[in-house]
């Protein structure tokens, strides 16, 4: 796992996470590694969601 400068890095709001419920216990998965996640973790190879780029486009513009 890894620092990051955005608030948004998280494996859930990576393009790659999948979230998948099997009788009643939910289980997170990082569809690129093939490995289990869990929504709150960060990791270098994180591609950000449509929604969350533009999140991120709008807050720094606001900062200026």
């Amino acid at each position: 796992m890894t620092e990051s400068k955005s608030k948004y890095h998280a494996c859930a709001t990576c393009m790659n996470f999948a979230a998948e419920r099997k009788d009643d216990i939910m289980t997170y998965r990082c569809v690129r590694l093939g490995y289990d996640t869990k929504p709150e973790y960060r990791f270098n190879c994180w591609e950000p969601k449509p929604h969350i780029v533009k999140l991120m486009k709008r807050e720094t513009s606001e900062e200026k």
